[in-house]
């Protein structure tokens, strides 16, 4: 599924596996599946990133730039990095398995019949591109607005063609908000799977002003997310990056990102870089906050109601 159908590999090309030194045993199998599909495996690997959104070694960015394929099963996420988003310029295609497990192959996501779902993900990006004012509200008490005039929608189907990268298995669709332009509150309900903190047992809250997260509050989990902030020392990681929506319905909650983010009908928004969304903001992170029974509605169109496709 990962390298045949999701990176459409083709006998003869060049497959770059970018792993780290946590997931030796799962480069392995990809760069297994490469060779049986007739293609010639590389496999690269760095030290694991000190964040998710840290860059990769020059080394390997360079490499990314010069292959058919790269797949890139990391414990810490470089996707949203300049590294994969110059190697999409250069007509590669990408595969992101941040935190993946051997059993994610067995069962889950990875289950989901892409081809018939990327229609739907195609609509809801574009449902929500260009628009001049986006409202996501949410049983939990979410309710933001923002601007996506000018930005492009999204869709991660999990299928790639030259220029383009995916994670797998989380279909979902996504824009980029205007920088500035978001306002409200953000109710955080199922999932924040970065800096350890993974399925909520309480809610988070987030107030937003003039594009900003500008303050964090809750229980112990959003003390983690407030340090884990803090500790970077980078104003832009409170930048309302993105707003997206799962679209896949084999995934299901259980605090690995990949699976979450792709729950259907769920929400999330990303804080931190959105360079490789269509937006101008590089941080020195990219976390998403996930909330279920969301509702948009895209300059007066509903896109979604309390987490269902509405167009």
């Amino acid at each position: 599924m990962v390298i045949e159908v999701c990176a459409g590999a083709k006998p003869g090309e060049q497959v770059l596996i970018v792993s780290d030194t946590r997931m030796d045993s799962f480069a392995d199998i990809l760069a297994a599946a490469a060779w049986a599909a007739k293609c010639e495996p590389t496999v690269v690997k760095m030290v694991p990133r000190s964040a998710d959104g840290q860059e990769p070694p020059p080394a390997i960015a360079a490499a990314m730039k010069s292959t058919d394929i790269f797949v890139c099963p990391v414990s810490t996420s470089i996707t949203h990095t300049r590294a994969v988003q110059e190697a999409a310029a250069a007509g590669a295609r990408g595969i992101m398995l941040t935190q993946f497990t051997e059993a994610m192959l067995a069962g889950g996501g990875i289950e989901a019949d892409f081809h018939s779902l990327a229609p739907v993900c195609q609509k809801v990006a574009d449902a929500m591109a260009g628009c001049r004012e986006i409202r996501l509200t949410t049983s939990g008490g979410t309710d933001l607005t923002m601007s996506a005039t000018g930005r492009r929608g999204n869709a991660l189907t999990c299928l790639v063609k030259p220029g383009q990268f995916s994670p797998a298995p989380n279909v979902e669709a996504n824009v980029s908000p205007v920088e500035g332009s978001a306002n409200g509150v953000i109710i955080v309900d199922a999932s924040i799977p970065y800096a350890g903190i993974g399925l909520l047992k309480d809610t988070v809250r987030c107030e937003v002003s003039a594009g900003l997260i500008t303050s964090i509050t809750g229980g112990a989990q959003a003390d983690t997310l407030r340090k884990s902030l803090e500790s970077r020392q980078d104003p832009k990681v409170y930048n309302i990056a993105e707003l997206g929506v799962g679209l896949n319905p084999k995934c299901h909650f259980t605090g690995i990102m990949l699976e979450d983010e792709g729950v259907f009908g769920s929400v999330h928004i990303g804080t931190g870089t959105s360079i490789t969304l269509g937006g101008n903001v590089k941080a020195s992170c990219h976390y998403d906050l996930i909330m279920t029974g969301a509702t948009i509605v895209a300059d007066g169109r509903t896109v979604l109601v309390n987490g269902q496709v509405a167009i």
